[in-house]
């Protein structure tokens, strides 16, 4: 199956749907038939690699929310917080600082650009 990207004004993906395995490639095709922009995307591309081994497209699978750059061919994610970068290889946010690798739970805090412990326990246990 071939999945299509459906752009608005701004690039900015607005929907995803699945497509006859012969639209395969021919955005082109289905935006002129419908008016609206498509770009291909695919099911199994992350951060410019395709998971079965095959040639990644666009760099990501787009997600709702998700903008198509032009310039590099890409999906790219929401900006997760204004201090990450881009990578330009994967067209992936990263923080500033690499996550901790120490197997232990870390979430992001913006306000001190720093990877912050936390604790999974369930609610219930904590009261």
């Amino acid at each position: 199956m071939a999945h299509f990207a459906k752009l608005d004004e701004n690039n900015v993906v607005i929907f995803v749907t699945v497509g006859r395995d012969e639209d395969n490639g021919k955005e082109a095709e289905l935006s002129a038939r419908s008016g609206d922009v498509y770009k291909q995307t695919s099911y199994n591309t992350y951060g410019g690699v395709h998971a079965n081994g095959g040639t990644p497209l666009r760099k990501n699978y787009a997600g709702i929310g998700y903008t198509y750059d032009s310039q590099r061919d890409a999906f790219i994610p929401p900006k997760p917080f204004a201090s990450w970068v881009l990578n330009e290889t994967t067209c992936l946010w990263n923080a500033p600082t690499p996550m901790p690798t120490d197997n232990k739970y870390y979430q992001w805090n913006e306000s001190t650009l720093a990877w912050v412990e936390f604790s999974n326990t369930p609610a219930e246990e904590n009261q």
